[in-house]
Formats: C-alpha cells, structure tokens, sequence
C-alpha cells in the first residue's frame, strides 16, 4: 500500500495483551495506528516502538483515560484521517453476585460500557464530519450471550456493548459509518490470563469449558479484527464475530 495514503485507526487499550496484538496485526495490514491506554508514558512509547519496529506502520501512543470524556475528545481530535476505531480497554473483577461491591460494579460498567460509548461516539462525530465511510469495531466477548459465574458486572457490560454496537450500525449506516463487534472466548492474554493465574475455581471451570480444548491467544483476536476491518468484511455492520473455541456451545461434562 502506498504509504502516503495509508489508513489510520486508533485502538484503545492498545498498550495491553490484546490491544497490542490487534495494533501488530493492523500496522501489517497497512493501517497506520494510534494507540491509547492508561499505561505510563514510557511503557507506552516503548510498546508504540515495538509495533511499530514489527509492523513496519506509523504508531503513536497517548495516554488517555476511555472514560474521560475530555482526554478521549483531545485524543480523537489529534489524529488525521480517522476511519477505523477499536475499542478493547475492559476491566474485570470476579465476586459472587450476592458480594459485588457497588464500586466494582460502577468501574467495570463506566469502563467497558460507558467508555466504549465516549470512544465511539467521538470517534462517529469526527467520521461524521469528516464525511468519512469509518468502521467502529467493539471487543465484546462470548459471556455477552452465556452467563458465567462470578462475572456479573462484566458479563453485563459487554452485553450492554453488543447492544451499543448494534444502535450505532443501524443509526449510523445512512452516513457510512459500520459498527461491529468481536466476541472472543477464553484468551490466555489480558484479563483473562490474570484470572487463569490468580482465582483457582476460574481455572477449574476454564478446564471443561472450551469444546476445541485450547485456550485462544491474542493473535487469533487480532487476525479477526484485521479480517473485519479489510475489504473482505465492507457489507458488514451490526454483526458480532464470536470466535471462542466453541464455549457458547456449552460445557463438555
């Protein structure tokens, strides 16, 4: 791809596990990347470098709170060309249902549900005026449509986010603009690698819980994302990818 023509997008939580390996993938593909996190400037820069050095793309990294609204809008506002956002910065905390904390509840729903409505919308008000033909792409996840214990908060954010998704690919698609989603299953990155690595009763239950047997790595998120975000996907809005080794079909006994 010429490189004075090379598309951009932002990815949020681009410093993390997966964030990363989505920036990776894109940046190979020919996308020229923003990458935002709450991660120290320096641990962000190296890790822009390190895309960058891989990918052969232009990366940048900022540090942006996705909750906040101001920080995002700067964000959002700094970048040329924007026509793809990605939106992955997720929290989790595991607590049986009769012991979540009001708090814990409140951080992983204004993260991963109210965060994933400021990047978006700010990302579809500057595609909007740009009159640019963007895409929105969410990092959902298979417990959106399957309860699993101990993960309420969580659980009900991401399915608040398939259903964000869904109102922006139908009030959106007169102006161009698409909206996705990708619901991975169980990821030995990010979130899910601490709790694999900390809480036993997740690991037990993670052992009978992926038909395919294997956990997923960050890689096969990113290659999902760079197939959706590629002309090969350009009829597709309002639709959630589930790639997740077969855990939405239910628990081998």
């Amino acid at each position: 791809m010429d490189t004075a023509k090379r598309p951009t997008a932002i990815v949020t939580g681009g410093a993390g596990d997966i964030g990363s390996a989505i920036a990776r993938s894109l940046g190979l593909s020919g996308w020229d990347l923003w990458i935002l996190d709450i991660r120290d400037e320096d641990f962000g820069n190296k890790k822009a470098q390190e895309i960058s050095a891989f990918s052969g793309a232009s990366v940048r990294y900022l540090k942006v709170d996705q909750c906040d609204a101001q920080t995002m809008q700067a964000a959002v506002d700094a970048v040329d060309g924007l026509s793809l956002m990605v939106i992955t910065a997720a929290t989790v905390k595991a607590q049986p249902f009769l012991e979540i904390e009001l708090d814990a509840w409140k951080k992983q729903i204004d993260l991963n549900l109210t965060g994933s409505f400021i990047a978006s919308q700010l990302a579809a008000k500057k595609m909007a005026k740009e009159k640019t033909k963007g895409h929105i792409i969410f990092i959902s996840s298979w417990v959106a449509e399957r309860p699993w214990p101990e993960i309420t908060a969580y659980t009900s954010s991401k399915a608040g986010v398939n259903q964000l998704m869904r109102q922006l690919a139908l009030e959106l698609a007169p102006l161009g603009i698409r909206a996705n989603a990708i619901a991975p299953g169980i990821v030995k990155a990010g979130l899910a690698k601490n709790q694999l690595e900390t809480e036993p009763a997740y690991a037990a239950r993670v052992a009978t819980a992926i038909p395919l047997g294997e956990l997923q790595e960050a890689t096969d998120i990113a290659q999902a994302v760079t197939f959706m975000a590629s002309p090969a996907a350009s009829t597709m809005t309002g639709s959630v990818m589930t790639i997740d080794g077969g855990c939405t079909l239910g628990q081998i006994r």
